[in-house]
């Protein structure tokens, strides 16, 4: 299911390809959310022709609505958004854990929301059987197990299935960290029992790494799933406090999994920074998945080579009224390539009209795809370093 083609000589980072149901996926990749069964603001054909090759579903918000009982009679997720590459699928766990924790879930990832808010919705009861909460659609009470959630999975027919999983906030204690990690690490003897009996033959099962901030729970949790039967491995949960401890929690959790299952690909859940991505890549990630490029865009924002600014320039601002600029000189993408100006977007943005944050999706999800397929290059030619060293002192992605 996963070829590793280059491994790098100074660190973990590789190359290779995830041969899945739907299709190849090189990596080290970028998954954009169809959070709802759409990337925001376009077209499956539009992310196709931008270079992705797999996007992320939301279990979680697909649960309740539409349902997976509709999705399944179209014939899963792809057929139904009209998307014919793989898929992979996410457990629901984040969304469950954010109704419980409220604002401190934006500690979970670091920086907000990464994957979509569910904040009229509340957690009723977790126990061992699963998650009893109530809907953030209707308010009535639904109940989620680690079957329920293989089911729904199963139902959408992604090609990646991650398992259920607590996924804990930075605030709580080791003490409640460590029994978490250990209800996780059951469900997924659940999920995997489940999936055995009643999931598609061609769907790949991920585990998800645990354990908070504490190294010993981390790489223990490491250790316990990659000596399951996961075709996969996830890293979720509390990843720190700020981005130094973020990378540490990874780099611990990589460097053990390059002992006990360097077969097996990597996926780092909801973390898309620019700089994020060059240094996961760089300690071993094949793929990321992150709401950051597309909200961003909601927002009247673009990426840009600035590391300063973390890569980042708000065109909704009134400065920019008047510019004749376009988002990035020079920049290959649908919007900058066609001559939309700076001073448009700003209008557009701030006018409310859709076309602004379709414009920089298409720029934003541009500028991370060619990011990827350098750093894919500089990995293969053993010039990882000094490539990772240009883009975080501003280089910009190669025009492709």
């Amino acid at each position: 299911m996963f070829e590793i083609r280059t491994r790098s000589t100074d660190g973990r980072a590789r190359t290779g390809t995830l041969r899945l149901a739907h299709g190849d996926v090189q990596t080290p990749a970028f998954v954009p959310l169809a959070t709802r069964g759409a990337v925001k603001t376009l077209e499956p054909r539009d992310v196709e022709a931008l270079g992705y090759e797999m996007v992320l579903g939301n279990t979680f918000h697909l649960y309740l609505s539409p349902g997976p009982e509709l999705i399944d009679s179209y014939g899963g997720l792809g057929a139904f958004m009209r998307w014919t590459r793989p898929i992979i699928t996410d457990s629901g766990g984040f969304q469950v854990f954010s109704m419980g924790h409220g604002s401190v879930a934006e500690e979970i990832k670091g920086r907000g929301r990464g994957r979509g808010s569910t904040s009229n919705g509340a957690i009723l009861e977790i126990a061992e059987e699963g998650v009893r909460f109530r809907s953030y659609i209707d308010g009535s009470e639904r109940f989620m197990a680690p079957e329920t959630s293989m089911a729904v999975q199963a139902a959408l027919h992604s090609d990646i299935a991650l398992v259920l999983d607590e996924c804990t906030p930075f605030h709580v204690s080791r003490d409640y960290t460590a029994r978490s990690t250990e209800r996780t690490h059951r469900w997924l003897e659940r999920c995997l029992d489940w999936h055995a009996q009643h999931g598609p033959r061609d769907q790949v099962v991920y585990g998800i790494v645990q354990g908070g901030v504490e190294r010993d729970l981390r790489v223990a949790s490491a250790e316990t799933v990659a000596a399951s039967r996961c075709g996969g491995i996830a890293i979720g949960g509390s990843l720190g406090q700020d981005k130094p401890q973020m990378h540490e929690v990874v780099d611990w959790t990589t460097a053990s999994l390059e002992q006990s299952a360097p077969e097996r690909p990597r996926h780092l859940l909801g973390i898309g920074d620019i700089d994020d991505l060059l240094i996961g890549v760089g300690l071993g990630i094949d793929t990321f998945d992150c709401a950051m490029p597309t909200r961003l865009a909601r927002h009247g924002v673009a990426i840009v080579p600035d590391p300063d600014a973390r890569w980042r320039v708000d065109l909704a601002k009134a400065s920019f009224r008047n510019s004749h600029e376009p988002i990035l000189e020079g920049c290959p993408c649908p919007a900058c390539s066609a001559g939309f100006t700076r001073g448009y977007i700003n209008y557009a943005s701030r006018a409310g009209e859709t076309t602004g944050p379709r414009l920089l999706t298409l720029h934003n999800l541009s500028y991370i795809q060619r990011l990827m397929a350098d750093l894919r290059v500089a990995i293969d030619a053993g010039t990882l370093a000094a490539t990772v060293a240009a883009f975080m002192a501003g280089a910009a992605p190669s025009v492709r």
